[in-house]
C-alpha cells in the first residue's frame, strides 16, 4: 500500500469533520488539529449544573447528506447514531396572544394554520409548500451540491429549459415581500420570515430562495439520541475509524507558505506540521489576503451573531415542545436595531430549546430540564461587549418577554452565557457572526468563497464558505472541499467507493 498525500485539517468543525473522513477513507494521511477540547465547533457542548446541554444548532434536517457521508465509506448512518423523526418541528407563541405549531405532516400544520388564522391560510400555507418545494428542487443540485456555482453556471447547468424555474425562485424579490404573497396574518409572516435567521439574515434583505428551507424542514427534522454534539462525535470516529488522526488543544498560529504554495501549519506551540494541502475550516476572515480568495467579512456585511444562556430550570404555565419560539409584535423594529443601529431590540424574539422534550422522552414533570435560550444579536463581539449589567438586562427583556407568553421558569442551575465577544474568542475573526457573511440581496448567495484558497494547497470548508452556514450544509462544504483535494491530487489508494455528492431524495 503506498503512503498516502499528507492533510492537515484546521478545525474539528463539521466541515473538517466530513473532510477528514472523506480523504482518510480515500487513502489521504489526515491529521485534524483543533483548539478546543472536543470536535463540534459551533456544535458545541457545555455543563451547566451537571448537564451537558447543547449550546449551538439543534436542528437536524437534510440527513441524506449524512447518509451519503457514511454510505460512501460502506456504513450506514443509523449504525453509529440514534435519530428519532420529530413530529413537531415547532411551537411558536406570542406576546399579543395565539399559539401554533407546525408539524412534520404538512396537512396537520394546514389544519392548525387554518384553525389559528383562517381557512384562507391554510390554503395558503399549501401553495407555500408547493413553491418552497418547487425552489428546492430548482437549486439542490446545481447550488446546493456545486462546488462554487455563479449565476452564469447556474444558468448553464439548469439549462434554457430551466430558466422559468429559476425565474420562479424569486432570486430579486426578498423574502419578507414575497411571504406576503401568501400571509396576510402578520404573525404568519413573522413566523415564517424567521427561516432567514437560520442563515444569520434578515427578512426584509434576503433573498425569497430561502422559503426552500419550509421544504427542508418538511423533509425532515430529527431529534438526535444525547444531543446534536454526537453527529460531531460520530463523523470524528468515522475519519478515525479510517486512520484520521485528531489533535485538540492544538491551534494554528499561522499557514506555512513556501515557493508559492501552502506546505503545512506552524501551532502557537511553536511545532510545524508539514502537509501536502490544508483545509481550513474557519471564518475566512481568519486568514490573510494572500491565502483567502473572497475578502475579509465587513463588520457591516457580517451575519448575526447570539446571547444564549444554557440553563437547568423547572417549568410551569406553558407545555413546552423541543423546538419553541417567543414573537413580540414589532419585528421590522428587531431587525432595523440588529442591522442598522448595532442593537438588540427591546423585546427580542426567544428561541428556547427544552433538549429533554419531544419524541425522545427524556422528560420527567416536575423536575429540572435542560435549556438552551438564544436572542439574536449584532455580529460585533470584537468591538463592543456586554458586562454583567447588559447581560442582566438582556436577560430580563428575554425571559421577560417568555413570562409573558405564559412560561415561568425556576433555574435550577446557574446559566452559562456567551455573548457575541464569547463567541468571537471561541470562533477568531468573526467578531461572533455565526453563520459567516449575511446572505443579503440576489448575490449574497454568491459572495461565499468555494473550496479554494488563493494559495495552491489550501482548501476550504465550514460556514463562510459555499454552499453556507448549517450543520448540513457546513457538512456538504467538507465534502466539496475533499472532492476537490482528490481531483486534484488524485486518491492515494484506489476505494470501491468515490465521493457521491447526491442532492437528497425530494
Amino acid at each position: 500500500m503506498t503512503v498516502g498525500h499528507r492533510v492537515i485539517v484546521v478545525g474539528a468543525g463539521m466541515g473538517g469533520l466530513a473532510a477528514a473522513a472523506d480523504l482518510a477513507r480515500a487513502g489521504m494521511e489526515v491529521t485534524v488539529c483543533e483548539r478546543a477540547a472536543a470536535p463540534g465547533g459551533k456544535m458545541r457542548q457545555v455543563n451547566a449544573g451537571g448537564a451537558a446541554i447543547d449550546a449551538g444548532p439543534t436542528v437536524f434536517t437534510m440527513r441524506w447528506i449524512f447518509e451519503g457521508l457514511f454510505n460512501d465509506a460502506g456504513e450506514q448512518l443509523d449504525d453509529r447514531l440514534g435519530l428519532t423523526p420529530a413530529g413537531t418541528l415547532a411551537r411558536h407563541a406570542w406576546r399579543e396572544g395565539g399559539r401554533l405549531d407546525l408539524f412534520a405532516d404538512i396537512t396537520q400544520s394546514a389544519d392548525a394554520i387554518g384553525a389559528f388564522s383562517g381557512p384562507a391560510a391554510a390554503r395558503a400555507y399549501l401553495a407555500f409548500c408547493d413553491q418552497s418545494r418547487a425552489i428546492y428542487r430548482t437549486l439542490a443540485g446545481p447550488f446546493i451540491a456545486s462546488e462554487r456555482p455563479s449565476p452564469a453556471s447556474l444558468v448553464a447547468r439548469l439549462g434554457a429549459g430551466g430558466l422559468p424555474a429559476l425565474w420562479r425562485t424569486m432570486p430579486m424579490r426578498t423574502l419578507w415581500s414575497a411571504l406576503g404573497d401568501h400571509f396576510q396574518d402578520p404573525r404568519l409572516r413573522q413566523l415564517f420570515g424567521r427561516y432567514a435567521t437560520y442563515v444569520g439574515a434578515s427578512p426584509w434583505a434576503a433573498p425569497a430562495t430561502l422559503m426552500l428551507i419550509a421544504h427542508v424542514e418538511q423533509d425532515g427534522v430529527w431529534l438526535v439520541n444525547g444531543g446534536i454534539h454526537q453527529v460531531a462525535r460520530a463523523v470524528q470516529s468515522l475519519a478515525e475509524r479510517h486512520g484520521a488522526q485528531f489533535r485538540f488543544g492544538a491551534e494554528m498560529r499561522h499557514m506555512i507558505v513556501e515557493r508559492g504554495r501552502v506546505v503545512g501549519v506552524q501551532l502557537t506551540s511553536g511545532e510545524r506540521l508539514n502537509a501536502d494541502a490544508v483545509v481550513f475550516n474557519g471564518d475566512i476572515s481568519a486568514l490573510t489576503a494572500r491565502e483567502r480568495p473572497a475578502r475579509a467579512t465587513a463588520p457591516q456585511d457580517r451575519s448575526l451573531s447570539a446571547v444564549t444562556w444554557c440553563l437547568s430550570a423547572r417549568t410551569e404555565g406553558f407545555e413546552l415542545a423541543h423546538h419553541n419560539v417567543f414573537f413580540a409584535e414589532d419585528y421590522a423594529r428587531e431587525f432595523d436595531a440588529l442591522f442598522r443601529h448595532r442593537q438588540i431590540t427591546a423585546a427580542p424574539t426567544v428561541y428556547l430549546c427544552a433538549q429533554d422534550r419531544g419524541e425522545l422522552g427524556g422528560f420527567v414533570p416536575g423536575t429540572p430540564e435542560r435549556l438552551l435560550a438564544l436572542i439574536n444579536a449584532p455580529a460585533d463581539g470584537d468591538r463592543v461587549g456586554l458586562d454583567e449589567a447588559a447581560i442582566a438586562d438582556l436577560s430580563e427583556r428575554a425571559f421577560g418577554l417568555v413570562r409573558a407568553c405564559g412560561l415561568n421558569m425556576r433555574p435550577a442551575s446557574d446559566p452559562v452565557v456567551t455573548t457575541p465577544s464569547a463567541f468571537d474568542a471561541l470562533f477568531p475573526a468573526s467578531g461572533g457572526a455565526l453563520y459567516g457573511r449575511a446572505n443579503h440581496g440576489m448575490m449574497g448567495s454568491f459572495a461565499r468563497a468555494g473550496s479554494r484558497g488563493r494559495v495552491p494547497g489550501l482548501y476550504l470548508a465550514g460556514g463562510s464558505v459555499h454552499p453556507g452556514p448549517g450543520v448540513p450544509m457546513a457538512a456538504m462544504s467538507g465534502r466539496l472541499a475533499a472532492a476537490r483535494i482528490l481531483a486534484d491530487f488524485g486518491p492515494a489508494r484506489q476505494r470501491s467507493r468515490p465521493i457521491r455528492l447526491p442532492v437528497g431524495s425530494s
